[in-house]
C-alpha cells in the first residue's frame, strides 16, 4: 500500500460538513460546489433545530450561514452549543461583523472554531475554512463511553480508568440511562447486569426495542459470569461481555478491541 498524499490524508480526517443555511440559494450552491471540490462531503439544514437533527447525522464540522435577524436563530445557535459541547462537533460562522457578535451572545467564543465574515469570496472561504481544519488538526473526537452500574465506587473507579482514553459519562440506574439516552448517544455502553429496579437485561431490551437507540453498541460488564446469565442476553445481542474481575489492562484492551473492529467494518 503507497503513501497516503496530503489531500488523501486529509480526506481521512474532518470532511463531512453541515451547512445551515438557505438551501437554494445561489450562495449556498456555490458554497457546496467549492467545499466539495475540496474534498468535503456536504449535506444541508434549515437553520431550525429540527431540520438540523434531521439531517446532522455523522457530520464533523457545522457551517453556520447567518441573517440579518440573529434572534431568529436563537433556538437553532443553542442546540449547536449543546451539541458542540456534548459531541465534540466543529462550528464555524459564515455573516457580517454584527451577526457574529451577536451569535457570541448565545454561542460563546471558545466553542466557535472560525468565523468568515460577508460578504464572501466563496473560493477563500472554503480555503480559509480548509486551512483552518488542516492547521488545528483537530485531535480525534474522544470516543463517548456511557458506564452504568448502580455502584458509585465500582462508577469512580471505571471512569479514572477510562478518562484518559475516552469521554466519559455515568448513570447510577438503568431508568437514568434510558432518559441520558433520550438526549444523548455514545458511542458505546457499559452497562452493569444486576440493578435494583431495572436491570442490564431489561435496560439493553428497551435500548433495543426504541427506534432511536437500537443501533447503540452496548458491552456487559458485569460480576455475572455464569453461563445461565450470560445465555439470557444473548438474543439481546449485546456487542460484548466482560467480567468486572479481569484487570484494567484487559478491560481497556477489550473496549479497544471493540472500537478497532467496528472502525474496519465501516471501512469494509
Amino acid at each position: 500500500m503507497g503513501e497516503l498524499k496530503e489531500e488523501e490524508t486529509f480526506i481521512e480526517g474532518l470532511r463531512r460538513i453541515l451547512f445551515i443555511g438557505s438551501i437554494s440559494s445561489f450562495i449556498g450552491n456555490a458554497i457546496s460546489t467549492n467545499l466539495k471540490a475540496a474534498g468535503f462531503e456536504v449535506s444541508f439544514a434549515k437553520a431550525d433545530v429540527t431540520s438540523i437533527m434531521k439531517e446532522k447525522g455523522s457530520a464533523d464540522i457545522y457551517l453556520m450561514y447567518l441573517t440579518e435577524d440573529v434572534s431568529s436563530l436563537s433556538d437553532a445557535l443553542v442546540y449547536l452549543k449543546d451539541t458542540c459541547i456534548e459531541e465534540e462537533k466543529h462550528l464555524f460562522l459564515i455573516g457580517y461583523e454584527s451577526e457574529i457578535k451577536e451569535a457570541y451572545a448565545i454561542i460563546p467564543e471558545d466553542l466557535i472554531k472560525g468565523t468568515f465574515d460577508r460578504p464572501i469570496n466563496v473560493k477563500e472561504m472554503v480555503a480559509g475554512l480548509k486551512e483552518k481544519v488542516e492547521e488545528h488538526s483537530f485531535e480525534p473526537r474522544k470516543k463517548h463511553v456511557l458506564v452504568v452500574d448502580d455502584s458509585g465506587t465500582f462508577l469512580r473507579t471505571i471512569k479514572s480508568w477510562l478518562d484518559p482514553y475516552y469521554k466519559v459519562s455515568m448513570v447510577n440506574s438503568g431508568m437514568n440511562a434510558i432518559t441520558f439516552l433520550a438526549k444523548h448517544k455514545p458511542d458505546l455502553i457499559l452497562l452493569d447486569y444486576e440493578m435494583p429496579v431495572c436491570s442490564g437485561p431489561q435496560v439493553l431490551s428497551m435500548i433495543r426495542d426504541e427506534v432511536t437507540t437500537s443501533d447503540l453498541p452496548v458491552m456487559f460488564l458485569t460480576s455475572k459470569g455464569d453461563k445461565e446469565s450470560v445465555m439470557k442476553v444473548l438474543s439481546l445481542k449485546p456487542d460484548g461481555y466482560i467480567l468486572k474481575s479481569r484487570t484494567q489492562a484487559e478491560i481497556l484492551e477489550e473496549i479497544a478491541r471493540f472500537f478497532e473492529s467496528k472502525k474496519i467494518r465501516s471501512l469494509s
